[in-house]
Formats: structure tokens, sequence, C-alpha cells
């Protein structure tokens, strides 16, 4: 079975209330109506009913019906999630007025579903853009416990089986923070940590912090702050599995560990990959998508208190099916954490 196929089965067994804020949007259409079809989850799309069957006739998708539809615009629950999201920014200045115009924002009303437990994680972006996505999310949702920065994973699935988890790695942050501090770091660590397990299914994520130096080799503040992020890492989390800072080559190979970090528990093994900024991240994955031509799914947002995920809108149908997967099995691991 493939790591795509156990993410999804996974997912099946255990079937969570994922929120649709782009009801009607083509390819959140047609990826919704495969899940439903399967039984991935139990979905909401958000939207006018009539707008999103009439779309779902004319792209010949036959599983819509069995989602749950709420329109924003003619919600009886408007009431209880405009009080709910006026309690929760008052102090930041929130008028009860703004609050019940709030509530019809699809982006806004799938949060406010998921803080008052009536939904279990949330998928958009294939029409919103990364900012519209986190907003809501960080000011209903808010990050989880311990954690102040929102981060993103990439699960990458290579051809190169020696490495990782039978040429599974995955690697973060890729997508949101761009310059992080030691602490900030740290805790991207652990978060890709847990994404790595939540969703990859890695029975043990074993970390390296990477940097262009091995235990020493260079010198400079950027490796100083990898070496701390490490050190406070393993202080957030002393179970985990964690060692920097590491030299990609130190990382995976296990020769080269062994020469470059002799008697690190990582060196050589690493299943999982910290990098110690944004544009690092980015382009790492990208060149491994495209030169190596390895599979990309994500990216899988972490940090915050219950799944919300961003999709690129440059997404495909089957892009957006995935990650309805993997947002389940992001809710299944916040559940059995609570």
């Amino acid at each position: 079975m493939s790591i795509i196929e156990s993410i999804i089965e996974r997912a099946k067994a255990n079937p969570q209330r994922i929120v649709l804020p782009e009801g009607t949007e083509e390819r959140t259409l047609r990826a919704a109506n495969r899940a439903l079809a399967e039984s991935v989850a139990r979905l909401i799309l958000l939207g006018n009913p009539e707008e999103i069957m009439a779309e779902a006739k004319r792209l010949g998708l036959n599983n819509i019906d069995k989602a749950e539809i709420i329109d924003p615009d003619n919600n009886p629950d408007s009431g209880k999630y405009a009080q709910l999201l006026f309690e929760l920014r008052k102090k930041k200045g929130m008028t009860m007025e703004e609050a019940e115009k709030l509530v019809r924002d699809p982006l806004y009303l799938g949060c406010l579903m998921i803080k008052n437990g009536d939904a279990d994680g949330q998928l958009a972006g294939a029409r919103n853009t990364t900012g519209n996505v986190l907003r809501p999310a960080l000011q209903i949702i808010k990050t989880a416990p311990g954690i102040t920065c929102v981060s993103g994973a990439m699960l990458m699935i290579t051809q190169a089986a020696e490495y990782g988890e039978g040429g599974v790695l995955v690697i973060g942050d890729v997508a949101v923070t761009p310059a992080p501090d030691a602490h900030q770091l740290a805790e991207i660590a652990v978060c890709t940590a847990s994404t790595a397990k939540a969703v990859a299914g890695f029975e043990q994520p074993r970390v390296a912090m990477l940097s262009f130096s091995t235990k020493g080799s260079a010198k400079h503040e950027v490796v100083d702050k990898v070496v701390e992020a490490t050190k406070i890492a393993k202080e957030m989390r002393p179970e985990l599995a964690i060692d920097g800072e590491l030299q990609l080559d130190a990382a995976l190979v296990p020769k080269v560990g062994a020469s470059k970090a002799p008697g690190s528990p990582i060196a050589g093994h690493a299943n999982v990959l910290v990098v110690p900024n944004l544009e690092v991240g980015n382009i790492s994955y990208k060149m491994v998508e495209r030169l190596g031509h390895a599979e990309a799914i994500g990216p899988i947002l972490q940090g915050i208190a219950k799944p919300v995920n961003d999709l690129s809108r440059g997404c495909c149908t089957d892009d957006v099916y995935k990650m309805i997967a993997v947002t389940a099995n992001q809710a299944i691991a916040a559940k059995n954490n609570e």
C-alpha cells in the first residue's frame, strides 16, 4: 500500500467533518464528489445550495447531495456564530455588527464551526489567498498550546527508496514563516515531527535540523541559530529523536553521517528535514519535485490548534482530494491528543 493509499484508508476508517468553504469552485466540487463517493470524509460545503447543486449537475457529479450544504447568507445558526466571534474578538475592538457581517464570509464561518465543535477541519485556497485562509484561522482557532507560529510541511514522495521511509520524507517550513528565530525554528521542528506522525504515519519521526555546517564544521550566526533551535526543541519534546546542526548529506546518507557526525542518533537516518528558513525550504522542495521527479503533497499547515489547510490557487482536482484526506488525518490526530 502506498503512503497516499494509507492516508486515505486512515481517513475512511474514522470519517471527519471537513469544511470546504469554496463550495461552488469546480476543482473543489470534483474532489468533494470523489471523496463523498469513497467515504473519505463527511464534507460540509459552504455556499448557496441552488448554485452548488446546479454546478454539480452541470459537471455531472452525482454524490454532492451526500454533503451537508450550508448557505452563509441564510444560516439559522448565524446568530450563535456571530456571538461566538464577538466574544473571541471584542477585546480587539470587534463590534457585534462586524461579527454579524463576518459570519457570512465562508472562511470565517468554517473556522467558527470548528471552534464551536461543529466541524473538525477546513480546506480552502483554490480561490482565496493564503492570507485570507489563515486570517480567520488565527483569529478564531488560534495556534496550538505552546506554539506561537504557523508553518507548512511538505510530504515528499521520492524515487530514492534508500532515504527517509522508503523514499518518503517530510520537510518544513516550506510555506509560511520567512525567517524564523531559534524558538520559532524549534516549534517548526516539533510541529513537523507531529505532521510526519499524523499524516505520513511515521512511527518514529527522526528530525534533522539542517544547515550548511555539521557539528561545528562552519562558524556563523545562522549556524548558531540552528544549534540553539535544536536545544530548544529537545527541551520542548525530550522524547523526540532530533539532532543538528547537520548538512543534508550527513542527515540522509549513513556513510556520510557516520563520518561527519559519529555517535549521532539521527545522522544518516533522518526522515524529517527542518530547514533554517523559508527561502531554503521553498526552493528545496521544488527542486526535488522537478529535478528528482518527486511527488509533493502539501503544504500541510501546522501549528494551528485544529487543522486548517491552504490550497494553491493553481491546484488540480487530485490535489484537493488528497488534501481532504490529509486534513482528516490531522483532525484524527488532534482528537487523539486532546
